[in-house]
């Protein structure tokens, strides 16, 4: 049976009544829920306080423990997509660079299927990627510097085209791109290789789209990529389930040890003391939900921090 819709006064009564849920300030919580929605904030965030056996909440816990995770997990979208962006915008800057270093500025050259990748099971993938660009560079009149580019030099360069990617279609680009490309690309990184660097791109892209979209961040878990293995996982001693990391590889500590090698160093430490200072202030605000039972859903090892006691 679909689940009934149910008014704002009745979802606050089922949570009080059927699943033992502390509202104190019915008032506020009905704004909450109309700001929010239930879907979003309940169904979204209250995993954590469930007993899962009676599928009651843990005795004691309030409408505002809920509120304070959501809270938590809106800033530390927010957060993760800034430095998120600053990766994006590099490797925009890099993969344009490279391209036309190699190739030249007309777009002619970004345009032919020949300084791509030849094997022939990225054919269809580098047809689909030059219908994009052909698009934006000869169609596309929502975007003024397109139209500009277009009317004034009847060519538009690379390093115009790509400010328009999404950073899904970028990362696409990248691994379509020939291995020498691709490699002064990851030289721009220390000691990050060019496969390595196509898997850091394609994980950033799955957890930019979390932040785009909203969807809950601190426990989430890539499904079909997972992170590479890099001398971070080693020196952190972080622990291992045969001979496969458990975490780093999937959840969001996955995601700060991507920022460790594709940040640079003091954009790096700003996002590490910004995420210590979230956690932190988190943790003040709700004691339901403890500290070590935070990081260890986002897949964070209790001395996390150190991170950046180890070169990369």
């Amino acid at each position: 049976m679909p689940k009934p819709y149910l008014p704002y006064g009745k979802q606050i009564q089922k949570l009080i009544n059927d699943k033992g849920l502390i509202i104190k300030d019915v008032n506020f919580a009905e704004r909450m829920l109309t700001d929010i929605g239930y879907f979003s904030l309940i169904g979204g965030y209250k995993n954590l306080f469930i007993n899962p056996m009676t599928r009651k909440y843990v005795g004691g816990t309030t409408f505002e423990d809920v509120l304070a995770l959501y809270h938590f997990d809106e800033e530390l979208r927010a957060l993760t997509f800034n430095y998120l962006i600053k990766v994006e915008q590099k490797i925009r800057q890099l993969i344009s660079d490279s391209f036309c270093a190699s190739f030249g500025e007309n777009q002619s050259q970004y345009l032919s299927s020949v300084n791509y990748n030849q094997s022939p099971k990225l054919s269809h993938d580098v047809t689909k990627l030059i219908s994009i660009l052909d698009y934006h560079a000869n169609k596309n009149t929502e975007k003024p510097y397109l139209v500009h580019q277009r009317k004034v030099y009847s060519n538009v360069p690379l390093w115009v085209t790509t400010k328009i990617l999404t950073f899904g279609q970028l990362s696409k680009f990248y691994g379509l791109l020939q291995h020498r490309q691709q490699s002064m690309i990851s030289k721009a990184y220390t000691n990050v290789s060019e496969k390595a660097l196509g898997q850091y791109l394609g994980c950033l892209t799955l957890f930019r789209n979390v932040c785009a979209h909203n969807e809950r961040l601190f426990s989430h878990n890539l499904v079909q990529r997972e992170f590479p293995d890099t001398p971070i996982h080693k020196k952190m001693n972080l622990p291992m389930t045969g001979s496969m990391y458990s975490i780093g590889k999937r959840d969001y500590f996955g995601l700060v040890i991507a920022f460790r090698y594709l940040l640079r160093r003091d954009e790096f430490l700003q996002y590490k003391r910004s995420l210590k200072k979230l956690i932190d202030q988190y943790c003040k605000k709700s004691q339901r939900l403890t500290k070590s039972n935070l990081l260890d859903q986002m897949g964070l090892p209790s001395d996390w921090e150190n991170i950046t006691r180890y070169k990369i």
